[in-house]
């Protein structure tokens, strides 16, 4: 969001937007480490199955990097749309009805409001949905029967 309210070129905006994403797999890693979850679950045969989810992401980023240069002004709302879309896998994997109804409704929602309204609507779109999304996350598993 930040990026998006600067008076930067669009095209130096979405570089750097792409370079804030870059770093997010490793920060998720430490930030497993720092509260104790098993980043890899080696005893999970799913866990690889998470991975191909997660790596199953970059065949699509290709889509995003082709707006970029195409249409510049839509790259961070199909980027956005690409990130929503991407969290259904893990509502099976995670048995989950957040991940589920979040990767329905972000690109939907991120579509309408990225036709309709400047971009930077769609960064604090963007902001607000994944703080909302992380609560709810959050109270799923607080709810979760603890052998789960």
């Amino acid at each position: 969001m930040v990026i998006h309210i600067s008076p930067m070129p669009i095209l130096t905006k979405n570089l750097y937007t792409f370079f804030c994403s870059a770093p997010l797999v490793p920060l998720a890693y430490f930030i497993s480490k720092f509260i104790g979850v098993d980043f890899q679950n080696k005893d999970n045969p799913l866990s690889n199955l998470g991975l191909l989810f997660a790596l199953n992401q970059m065949l699509y980023i290709l889509i995003a990097m082709w707006v970029y240069a195409a249409v510049p002004e839509k790259m961070l709302m199909v980027y956005a749309m690409i990130f929503g879309a991407h969290l259904l896998p893990y509502g099976w994997l995670y048995k989950s009805k957040v991940y589920y109804i979040f990767s329905i409704v972000i690109p939907i929602i991120v579509l309408l409001v990225g036709l309709y309204c400047p971009v930077v609507f769609v960064a604090v779109l963007m902001l607000i949905t994944e703080i909302v999304f992380s609560v709810y996350l959050v109270i799923e598993y607080k709810k979760m029967p603890k052998s789960s």
